[in-house]
């Protein structure tokens, strides 16, 4: 049998960002990857040029049961740690909107690159994890055995890359709790969507609780998509969402004064003037006088049409797993250090990644969770 001292199940990002931290500590690696190819996730994130950090990476951008757990693993790794990585590797950074860096080299160069710093580790792929035990101090995996474990398997999201439930399944052996995993950064489905609106893309604004997001929203035949549906699927939409498809502009004041300057022209005239036609003819109906002739109290109806549309809870429900990029759920991070994370449990169990109760916002704050979560295991390892 033979022995390392650290053993990672799992080779995607966090599971390589490990692999790197435990290398430079000077420990024996040995990644165990179920698939035939490591990072798959990786080389197609962000459309094939992996958004790999985001500048805006906090606390408020993550979801769980206790997102205060992140405080520790960015404060050791932050973005700009992640972006001295790829500049060392002369990898070209392109940031496509404030504070979110892709790499122009596409998300292959980056997974090289990886791939480069975790070469002193055994990698054996095709490996599924029929066993593992703890004997003596030392964990037992398949036909190896070592000090430590890192479970860095990722969550049951993106079905297409494969995906499996090894890691809660370790977790449980151990006696750690899985918060409920479900899809998250997916599109919405919402009951009685217009199929007729599928294809419209518009700025929105979505108000959940007190949580106001603001993106693009791309209008399908089911129901919402894009960023800002994606973002809103991280949140508890038990109570439904708010949606302004005007976020810049009060439209009660806007009609009002379109209707003291413009009062010969029609609402639907006036707001495809600021939204799309299929928009302001679906908002406005077979109302065709001019906004003249329109109380005030009508046109406040009209303006709550457009800015404060309420989409209940039970007319909501979201894609499923194999369409999300991530889970909410996993490892409850209870029973897990946020400083090394190791099982508060069993010693010398880790845990990087998805795999933990942990989720970020969209915009490259999953695969930098991966970074500083992965960092900090190999490194405590």
């Amino acid at each position: 049998m033979k022995q390392y001292d650290v053993i990672i199940i799992g080779a995607g990002a966090a599971g390589l960002s490990a692999a790197i931290g435990a290398l430079s500590a000077g420990k024996r690696v040995l990644i165990l990857e179920m698939g035939n190819a490591p990072a798959r996730k990786v080389a197609i994130s962000g459309g094939g040029r992996c958004n790999i950090t985001n500048t805006d990476a906090n606390v408020a951008r993550y979801f769980g049961k206790n997102p205060d757990f992140v405080r520790g693993a960015l404060s050791r790794l932050g973005p700009d740690d992640v972006l001295r990585w790829c500049k060392k590797h002369n990898l070209k950074m392109e940031e496509k909107t404030t504070g979110r860096f892709f790499c122009a080299d596409g998300a292959d160069a980056v997974v090289r690159a990886l791939i480069q710093d975790s070469g002193n580790a055994d990698i054996r792929y095709n490996t599924q994890i029929t066993d593992i035990e703890k004997v003596d101090g030392m964990f037992v995996v398949n036909d190896f055995c070592a000090q430590s474990v890192i479970v860095a398997t990722g969550g049951t999201s993106w079905g297409a890359v494969g995906v499996s439930d090894a890691g809660y399944k370790i977790a449980k052996k151990f006696g750690h709790r899985i918060v409920p995993v479900r899809p998250a950064l997916c599109a919405l489905k919402i009951a009685g969507a217009d199929s007729e609106m599928a294809g419209i893309t518009l700025d929105a604004e979505i108000t959940v609780g007190k949580r106001v997001l603001r993106d693009s929203l791309l209008l399908t035949h089911f129901g919402f998509g894009g960023p800002l549906a994606y973002r809103a699927s991280l949140t508890d939409l038990s109570g439904g969402f708010y949606l302004n498809l005007l976020p810049d502009i009060n439209a009660t004041d806007f009609l009002k004064t379109q209707k003291n300057q413009c009062g010969n022209r029609t609402v639907a005239s006036i707001l495809s003037d600021i939204l799309p036609r299929r928009i302001a003819k679906k908002i406005i109906g077979e109302n065709t006088k001019n906004i003249a002739d329109i109380p005030n109290k009508e046109i406040e109806q009209i303006a709550q049409k457009l800015s404060k549309i309420f989409i209940p809870s039970d007319k909501i429900s979201l894609h499923g797993l194999s369409a999300a990029e991530v889970v909410r759920g996993g490892v409850d991070t209870d029973d897990v250090s946020s400083k090394t994370m190791e099982s508060k449990l069993c010693n010398g169990l880790f845990f990087a990644g998805e795999v933990l109760d942990i989720a970020g916002d969209f915009g490259g704050f999953n695969l930098h969770w991966a970074w500083a979560s992965g960092h900090v295991a190999g490194m405590n390892a």
